[in-house]
Formats: structure tokens, sequence, C-alpha cells
């Protein structure tokens, strides 16, 4: 999808918000945060020609903070609209006992090295809640995934960085069970696999409700996908500790 596209995409998207007055309307944001580990990261650039290497068995990966944010609108509680944002930047450093042929730079072997993974996530989804009752919740629908990644390596007298921005569709599901009058259970994400490469961005996370109008949850994301095309072989798994809050008005 080219960008002018993806532009009257959210057009599309905020005017619908405001275009069915006679329904009835519910708005949420949705707060979350915490620690993000690595599990795997496999980076080969270009693909074929680069030197296959690890950010996170050749080199040392702290865990890092995470934050990020979702605005929904909820028109007469079965049309699911909503704004994601989710920045991402992991940096690793090390020395690598082997020569490193990244993007079009040669790093000789144990040099001190040091890399960065960021991966800018932003969505809109569109999601139709097909079962709803007071104690479970079960939608399905689609999500316009704009990425905004990098990965760069570099020492103290070369630096290479790869950028690739780019939509991808994603299948957005979500079900809510409330197992008893304040707690309640959450499952949900955007996934989708293709042969070029695949993406997985789930949650599995207990909620409390102090009041009707907050709910704070806890539990457990994973996110783990890549490509593997000509230009580009990256596969990463990353581990996320989630703690927020969902306000709604």
């Amino acid at each position: 999808m080219s960008m002018p596209k993806l532009k009257d995409l959210a057009t599309t998207f905020i005017l619908l918000l405001f275009v069915v007055p006679n329904l009835t309307a519910q708005w949420q944001i949705d707060l979350e945060f915490g620690p993000v580990f690595n599990g795997y990261n496999d980076v080969q650039i270009p693909n074929e020609t680069g030197t296959r290497f690890s950010l996170t068995d050749d080199f040392s990966v702290d865990p890092d903070f995470f934050f990020r944010t979702r605005v929904t609108y909820i028109l007469d509680g079965r049309h699911v609209f909503s704004a994601f944002a989710a920045p991402l930047r992991l940096d690793a450093e090390g020395s690598v006992d082997k020569e490193i042929l990244f993007e079009g730079t040669t790093f000789p072997a144990n040099t001190d090295l040091r890399g960065l993974y960021r991966f800018d996530s932003y969505r809109l989804t569109y999601r139709y809640n097909l079962y709803r009752e007071p104690d479970l919740t079960i939608g399905l629908g689609f999500t316009a995934k704009l990425r905004d990644a990098e990965v760069r390596v570099e020492s103290d007298d070369q630096v290479a960085s790869k950028t690739n921005k780019g939509f991808v569709p994603l299948i957005n599901f979500h079900i809510d069970w409330m197992f008893s009058g304040s707690m309640g259970l959450l499952f949900a994400g955007d996934a989708l696999a293709a042969p070029q490469g695949r993406a997985e961005d789930v949650i599995l996370a207990l909620k409390y409700y102090p009041d009707k109008s907050l709910a704070l949850k806890f539990g457990y994301r994973i996110l783990e996908g890549g490509a593997d095309v000509d230009e580009v072989y990256n596969f990463a798994l990353l581990h996320y500790i989630s703690f927020g809050m969902i306000l709604s008005f």
C-alpha cells in the first residue's frame, strides 16, 4: 500500500468516528509499559551475501523499558476502531570472533562493536465484536500496520545501517472474559504469516476493575517475526512483562 492510500485510510478512520451520532459510543485509552527482554534476533543484510550473526548470542543486550499506547473508539458495542503506537529501541554491544559483512561494510573479527535494533510500530485497527455478552466479548478484525525499522552496527571508525519502512496487513483478534465481578482475562493481538515472513504480537493478561471506568492489567506479551527476502534476513523474538491501565469514558 502506498503512502497516499494509507493517508486515505487514516482519514476514513477518523471520519467514521463522527458520522453516526445516533449510536452509542465509548472511548478507551490503553497505556502499557514494563520491561522487554530479547529471545533471539538473527540478522543477515544483505541476505545471501552478508554475514549472519545474532544480536543476542554474539552481542550482549540488556533488558529495556517499553511503552505503548492505544486510543479506541467503540461504536454501538460492536464496531471497534483503534489507533496504536509502540516505539521500541534495543542497544547491543560485543566483540565477535568472526568478520562481519553488514550492509556493504566489513567489520574485522574481534572488533568492539555496538548494535541497534529499532522497531517502531504504528497501527490502525477495525474489529467487529462477533460475540458480545456482559461476561465475554469475542472480536475479529483487520490491522493496517506501518513499521519504521532499523538495524545498525558500528565500531569506533565505521557505521553501517539498514532502515526499512513499510505497510503490513495483519489479522486482529480480541477475547475478553470477565470470570468474576471485578476480574477478567484478556487474550488479544495482531498476527499474520506469509512466505516472505511473519508477525505476531500477542498478549495474555489479567485485568482488575477497581471501578467500571478503569481496568488495571498485568500479563505477558510476545512479539515475534521478521522477513526473509533478497534485501534482508531478520527474525526476532521479544518477551514483554506488561503492566497497564485502560480508562473508559
